[in-house]
């Protein structure tokens, strides 16, 4: 790879997972881009991600750096205003690394990024800075009956005050009322709000692909679908205040009115 194209790839990806921890999964290494890459991330939002809990991995790297580079990377994650808490499990040798360095493994990300069949995961490409979902994007059909995911749902019957967190494991989450500013609704299946969105949803939350949000007054501080997020900043304001569906198109958030 060119100097010059190297320069233009994301130093990392940010996803979020479940209950809100946030894993960075390296994709060079490089300590001082990794703070310049996450530094822009805190500044676009910073309520969202300052002072977030972060895990490391590096599983999509050719070979693991070693022990004063993966210090490096942990010291520049702090830097940048988020706090690591562990490495994401990996191989053998990422348990070895864990050791040495007195980190925890955090398993919960092993089924999103393990390779299979004894392959590397393919490096994704990077996604384009603001990026933003076409005003007419054509939400996908709705599952056909056989295909379609759990019915199991968790209601909640008023507002998710400001500071609040609302979790539906292995789920559906429906809220009668409003979400706060603040407050953060996150299921393992899709959402549904009947009321502003004004906080952060995190649907798919284990990795479903398939999960969707629902509101009827979109305005939230951050939307995500298994870990692909876009926050209020990168949202185009003609949705703002509208009834909306999120849902993935290969990788990408989608936001189209209802």
């Amino acid at each position: 790879m060119s100097a010059r194209a190297e320069s233009l790839e994301a130093a990392c990806d940010l996803r979020f997972g479940q209950v809100g921890i946030a894993c960075v999964r390296v994709r060079r290494v490089d300590a001082a881009a990794l703070v310049e890459e996450l530094e822009r991330r805190v500044r676009s939002a910073p309520q969202m991600f300052a002072r977030t809990a972060v895990v490391l991995d590096l599983s999509h790297l050719q070979r693991l750096p070693d022990d004063g580079m993966v210090d490096a990377l942990l010291e520049a994650i702090r830097s940048a205003g988020m706090l690591p808490v562990g490495l994401a499990y990996g191989t053998s040798e990422t348990e070895a690394l864990a050791e040495r360095m007195g980190l925890p493994l955090i398993a919960k990300f092993r089924a999103q990024y393990e390779p299979g069949q004894g392959e590397a995961p393919p490096a994704q490409p990077a996604p384009a800075p603001a990026r933003q979902a076409p005003a007419d994007a054509a939400p996908p059909a709705a599952p056909q009956e056989g295909g379609a995911p759990s019915t199991a749902q968790q209601h909640i019957g008023g507002a998710v005050r400001s500071g609040q967190q609302v979790y539906a494991r292995d789920r559906d989450l429906v809220v009668m009322a409003a979400v706060a500013n603040g407050a953060e609704v996150i299921a393992d299946g899709s959402i549904h709000v009947y009321g502003g969105l004004r906080g952060r949803a995190m649907a798919g939350a284990q990795g479903d692909e398939s999960a969707r949000i629902f509101c009827t007054d979109f305005r939230a501080e951050l939307v995500a679908i298994a870990g692909h997020y876009r926050v209020f900043e990168d949202i185009p304001k003609e949705f703002e205040g509208q009834a909306v569906q999120c849902w993935l198109d290969d990788g990408k958030l989608m936001i189209a009115r209802l």
